[in-house]
């Protein structure tokens, strides 16, 4: 059938209108999966449900993709396979789009940007649909994963240094604002490379927090440490001591002891720790 200049202008219209963005939408995202289908066929080597000595992969079903258009808003489905991986050629370059913009996100979450300026800057950005709150978490639950990824890794190799800071930060705790501990350890190694060891989040930086805090960074295989630098931080004495008293048999269980063996050796090292160093050294009183 041939469209004439009176359809065409009806057409024309219709769209400028609005009446034919659910059409477009639809037939677009029609395109697109069968684009996808295709190009995972050439992939693997065969159809869906064909018997070829060529096929290379087993198809497993679809995710959903959402992504936006001109049109709007389009949800696609993403074949999976059994083995591998497969992403469509046609939307590397908005994965890579997405990928900026879900860092945006990431840094405005940190920076405690409110979910709605994050959606106005998502909106801004090209996003017509904007983002919910529910995608923000889903965003940022990524960050979550990298983070404890991080935390949790093993340590390799010997760091002769470990410095030890603390700093307190607010946040939100069953619905209160309070103020948290949070600790940090940076190893040194013997070629001078810096390399961040450990982060703890704690109610307060007292010597039982200190403690589990270095023990996790020893299961994970810290060694190798000759010197431990930290600043105004009462709760390394209180770590000092309870090492002292599993370390000592005579010490053991005896605390005002530890304390009375520890304020010696920072009577005759004073220098030993920098914190003593800044006076803040242990007292058996």
């Amino acid at each position: 059938m041939t469209l004439t200049d009176s359809d065409l202008s009806e057409l024309l219209a219709a769209v400028k209108a609005g009446d034919m963005t659910d059409t477009i939408r639809t037939s677009l995202a029609w395109v697109l999966q069968q684009l996808i289908e295709a190009e995972l066929t050439s992939t693997i080597g065969a159809r869906p449900h064909e018997r070829t000595d060529d096929r290379t992969a087993q198809r497993n079903g679809h995710r959903p993709k959402l992504i936006t258009t001109a049109a709007g808003d389009i949800e696609l489905q993403i074949p999976k396979l059994r083995a591998g991986s497969f992403f469509p050629s046609l939307l590397e370059r908005r994965r890579r789009i997405d990928r900026a913009l879900f860092a945006v996100v990431m840094e405005a979450w940190v920076h405690g940007v409110s979910t709605r300026k994050v959606d106005d800057l998502v909106k801004a950005l090209g996003g017509a649909a904007g983002i919910s709150k529910s995608e923000v978490s889903r965003i940022c639950a990524e960050l979550d994963r990298d983070l404890e990824a991080f935390r949790t890794r093993r340590l390799d190799g010997e760091f002769p240094y470990v410095f030890c800071d603390a700093t307190y930060v607010k946040a939100r705790v069953g619905g209160r604002v309070v103020s948290r501990a949070v600790v940090v350890a940076t190893g040194v190694t013997a070629s001078g490379d810096r390399e961040v060891l450990g982060v703890e989040v704690g109610d307060s930086e007292d010597g039982a927090f200190w403690t589990s805090f270095l023990r996790s960074l020893r299961a994970r295989g810290l060694s190798g440490v000759q010197l431990v630098i930290s600043d105004h931080h009462l709760g390394i004495n209180e770590y000092l001591i309870r090492w002292a008293m599993r370390k000592y048999k005579r010490l053991y269980g005896r605390v005002t002891a530890a304390w009375r063996w520890l304020e010696g050796v920072a009577q005759r090292e004073p220098h030993l720790f920098a914190h003593w160093r800044m006076g803040v050294k242990p007292t058996a009183g």
